[in-house]
């Protein structure tokens, strides 16, 4: 039986994508019995991707920043657990022995999804990624190929930079982020823009955090 096994090799931006997309450099080696590089026709390979987050240290700053997921820093130890980061998929060509395939990670800047929300809070060093793969490999047999499955002890770490991450945001969203408001938080901040005369709604969040601040003192 072929045995396939998987390595990533690097994560970084995509430059040309319209949306932010990082691509993984994934290694593939095929070996028969005795180690002797192996045939594969193709695999349809799928790969969970998860974030890790007990394989980092974390600042005072981006504790601050982490606290609407894990909660204080005491509580770690209980509410801190590897979760799902996305799903990703790429088609493996033909080939023998070894091969590398370009993996597609879809991005987002929407602080609401719990992966965007932690990377945001995180000031430098490397993001813990676990890749788990999965998928179907085609090979050549007695009635012209076989299939089998991908077993299911395939997978890889890797630490992405925190840089590369937001070297991919900010080539996509450069000095600003996403917030999401229900419609009527939406319509009432547009009528305050509006009714004070504000360029746009930045300005209009500004004005009433600064109001706030005066109420407060």
């Amino acid at each position: 039986m072929t045995e396939v096994t998987f390595a990533v090799l690097d994560v970084a931006p995509e430059p040309y994508a319209v949306t932010p997309v990082l691509t993984a450099l994934i290694g593939v080696e095929a070996a028969g019995p005795g180690d002797v590089q192996a045939a594969v026709h193709a695999i349809a390979l799928r790969c969970q991707v998860r974030i890790d987050p007990l394989r980092r240290g974390y600042s005072d700053d981006e504790e601050a920043g982490l606290l609407d997921l894990f909660g204080p820093r005491e509580r770690w130890s209980r509410t801190q657990h590897t979760f799902v980061w996305q799903h990703a998929t790429a088609m493996v060509p033909g080939f023998t022995g070894a091969t590398q395939v370009a993996l597609p990670l879809e991005c987002t800047y929407d602080l609401e999804v719990t992966g965007a929300k932690y990377m945001h809070a995180l000031r430098d060093g490397a993001i813990p990624l676990q890749f788990l793969f999965s998928g179907t490999i085609f090979v050549p047999g007695e009635r012209g190929f076989a299939v089998h499955q991908v077993p299911w002890d395939r997978e890889d770490n890797y630490r992405l930079p925190v840089a590369v991450w937001r070297q991919l945001m900010t080539q996509h969203y450069p000095n600003t982020g996403w917030l999401r408001l229900q419609r009527d938080t939406l319509d009432a901040l547009a009528r305050y823009k509006t009714q004070r005369g504000l360029l746009g709604f930045d300005d209009a969040i500004t004005s009433l955090l600064a109001n706030a601040a005066e109420e407060v003192s």
